[in-house]
């Protein structure tokens, strides 16, 4: 991918009023200015004016008929979001007007960009980290306040501040490791005290340690908290899901065994994100399909954070005792509900025992179909969550990404540790903390060279970022 050329790309989304195009590089503004004339007494061109201002005129096809009227915006390198000379047309939201403007942009000299090119230069041209750079895409697909808070500290660096910060004190061991290499004739020199080493390296392990086990709150704030909605056959689970996410997204029959594959649908409720999964009603079956479905109905279980195990208070507590060997086991370590349903028929609660049930189990009674409690099973799923408020201050990795790059840090930390308490020469115990420098650059960019790596990460921005 030439980063050389000038490229241009609708920014904005279909159903709005305005449209915006973006358009970035060596000649953004001199391309801009071919196909726009300002209204009005002053009918200067784009590139004698001054940067951060906006332009009113019109947008011309070859002919010289106007397409459309706009406001142009401009920024000149460095002071961009990219750090190159930078436009962008405001016109109005048809996609004939905006697909035209795109045409005129790229006879003139443009080309199309590809996903999340505009970060990609951001990135390259020392804008901001790779760290920062996932976060504006995190930032686009939040859904949550949490997930939007986290998303803005990673882009406005307060990540990036705290690997740094480590990478400071990584340097410094390394420093002093490698200056007894240089004067390894004179054994009696020892620049690094193997004492503070192994302090400094635990400080570094405790840091390190810390980001990575966040990744599993932090994962659950960016995709959803996973609830595994589980039960019988008939007990109610579609007709809850639909209840929950407000429409009509799983088949409610009478006839059982119709669920026959997990439906998954996200929900926001009071701040947190909710990944709901409507499973295959658990019975014992003939049916190989049914079985299929039954059995995946275990494994999403295994997946979930919270169980809602859906009982039908109409059918007889013997039934409810067998699901129980079945259920109950699977939900080691995980908050387990048990939700009454039926209560609009059958008030009385026929099973309710607290043998056995995971340490912290809920109870709730609800009439999925009439709504009977359903905004107390809702803020019961909050408090079950537990996600904590975020603060501007917070760091927390939602990133796969720099979960795994972590982890690899943090085994080399500790082989450092290992290499110090093992007596280990100083070119072997260098080695690990260079290991160690190595995967924090990773997540921030600082070491990233292959096009490929780059590729991957970019490629699943949107077009226009």
């Amino acid at each position: 991918m030439n980063t050389e050329d000038t490229i241009c790309a609708i920014a904005t989304g279909q159903g709005g009023a305005i449209g915006i195009i973006r358009v970035s590089g060596q000649d953004a503004i001199s391309i801009t200015d071919k196909i726009f004339r300002p209204a009005g007494a002053d009918a200067a061109p784009l590139a004698s004016r001054a940067a951060y201002t906006i332009t009113y005129g019109h947008i011309l096809d070859g002919n010289g008929e106007p397409v459309d009227d706009v406001l142009v915006s401009l920024f000149r390198a460095p002071h961009s979001y990219t750090g190159e000379n930078s436009t962008e047309i405001s016109c109005h939201a048809s996609p004939y007007i905006l697909q035209s403007v795109m045409q005129l942009l790229v006879d003139n000299g443009c080309r199309a960009a590809g996903p999340g090119e505009f970060t990609r230069r951001t990135f390259l041209n020392g804008k901001m980290d790779l760290s920062q750079a996932e976060g504006v895409a995190d930032l686009i697909a939040s859904l949550s306040t949490a997930s939007h808070r986290l998303a803005m500290n990673q882009m406005r660096g307060a990540f990036s501040r705290e690997l740094a910060a480590l990478r400071d004190k990584l340097l410094r061991l390394t420093s002093l490791m490698e200056l007894e290499l240089d004067f390894s004739d004179h054994e009696e020199l020892e620049f690094a005290d193997r004492t503070e080493l192994d302090n400094t390296a635990a400080q570094i392990e405790t840091v390190i340690s810390k980001l990575a086990k966040s990744f599993t709150l932090g994962n659950a704030i960016k995709n959803g908290v996973p609830v595994a909605i589980v039960g019988e056959t008939n007990a109610g689970k579609s007709t809850l899901l639909n209840a929950l996410v407000g429409e009509d997204r799983a088949i409610v029959s009478d006839i059982h065994g119709t669920t026959r594959d997990t439906i998954e649908d996200t929900v926001n409720i009071g701040g947190t994100t909710f990944r709901f999964i409507d499973t295959a009603g658990i019975r014992d079956t003939s049916d190989t399909i049914e079985r299929l479905g039954i059995d995946r109905t275990f494994k999403k279980i295994s997946q979930a954070d919270i169980v809602l195990w859906i009982i039908d208070t109409t059918d007889n507590s013997q039934k409810t005792d067998e699901l129980a060997e079945k259920i109950i086991p699977c939900c080691k370590g995980k908050r387990l509900i048990l939700t009454y349903n039926k209560t609009d028929i059958a008030p009385q609660v026929p099973y309710s025992t607290k043998a056995n049930l995971p340490h912290g189990t809920l109870e709730i009674s609800i009439s999925a179909k009439q709504g009977t409690n359903l905004e107390d099973l809702k803020q019961m799923l909050v408090s079950a969550a537990g996600i904590p408020e975020i603060s501007s201050g917070d760091i927390i990795v939602t990133n796969i990404r720099h979960y795994e790059a972590l982890t690899r840090s943090l085994d080399a930390i500790r082989q450092v540790r290992q290499g110090l308490t093992d007596g280990l020469p100083s070119d072997l115990i260098s080695q690990d903390m260079r290991e160690c420098l190595h995967h924090l650059a990773e997540i921030v960019g600082g070491e990233i060279s292959s096009e490929e790596t780059l590729q991957n990460i970019f490629k699943h921005f949107c077009v226009g970022k």
